[in-house]
């Protein structure tokens, strides 16, 4: 299905009934990442899966892809389906676009899920790098898609879940150019949210993988008892929902 949201279309799935779960993908993915678990979850709840904008199905919506301005198009596509109370699940970029959307609505979400993702701003060598990728997404899109999402991993999962892997690789290759390097911008300008995760009252959780390359171990469980956040580890990287399918299943089943 399709809404628009500034005379853009604007991509997303509904499948079941009950407590309805809204999961938001990270960068470079899509809404497609979701697939394997769908049948499992739906048995149980209505789950929406949204293309955020310049990722999957949706199209771009601006030079920059702030995290206020995705939050903003989850909000339209809960309208459409009126939905007025979700838990909300985000993975990496959708983890930071999942707090974005908390610290305006609160009172929509019962649940806030982080997986892989965190509350900080970026540093300032995270800034340059995230200037270093668009400049190169411009220059070589198919190394710089390659090699982002190789270092997602582990060497070891690398080779593990190589058919996966190539799979993203492929479909991020579709996204366009704009919509990449939009949301590089939106993340490297993306304000600290620590304080909305600790005062949100609702509970909340930090999925985490303990060999991330992306993100510090030590920080994020920092960040999870600062916050009162429960806190679930992983063995591998930043995509926990592929290293470690059957135990994310599981936690997500039990906050449930």
């Amino acid at each position: 299905m399709t809404t628009l949201f500034r005379e853009k279309n604007i991509y997303y799935t509904t499948q079941g009934e009950g407590n309805p779960i809204v999961l938001l993908h990270g960068f470079l993915e899509s809404s497609s990442i979701w697939d394997p678990f769908i049948s499992e979850f739906e048995k149980r709840r209505q789950i929406v899966c949204i293309d955020l904008p310049g990722h999957g199905k949706s199209e771009v919506l601006a030079e920059e892809h702030s995290m206020e301005l995705m939050a903003e198009v989850v909000e339209q596509v809960l309208k459409e389906l009126q939905l007025e109370k979700i838990d909300l699940l985000g993975h990496s970029m959708g983890g930071y676009v999942a707090l974005a959307f908390v610290e305006k609505h609160p009172e929509m979400v019962n649940r806030l899920i982080l997986l892989n993702s965190t509350s900080v701003a970026d540093t300032d060598e995270k800034k340059e790098n995230r200037d270093r990728s668009a400049e190169l997404v411009q220059k070589n899109k198919k190394a710089y898609i390659s090699m982002a999402i190789s270092n997602l991993l582990t060497a070891e999962n690398n080779l593990r879940f190589q058919d996966q892997v190539e799979a993203l690789k492929t479909e991020a290759m579709q996204f366009p150019t704009e919509g990449i390097t939009a949301a590089l911008k939106g993340m490297k300008n993306r304000t600290d949210r620590t304080g909305v995760l600790k005062h949100f009252p609702g509970k909340k959780f930090m999925l985490t993988g303990e060999q991330d390359p992306l993100l510090e171990y030590q920080e994020i469980e920092d960040i999870a008892e600062g916050t009162r956040s429960k806190l679930y580890a992983f063995p591998g990287g930043h995509l926990s929902y592929l290293e470690n399918k059957n135990q994310f299943l599981k936690i997500v089943h039990f906050i449930d």
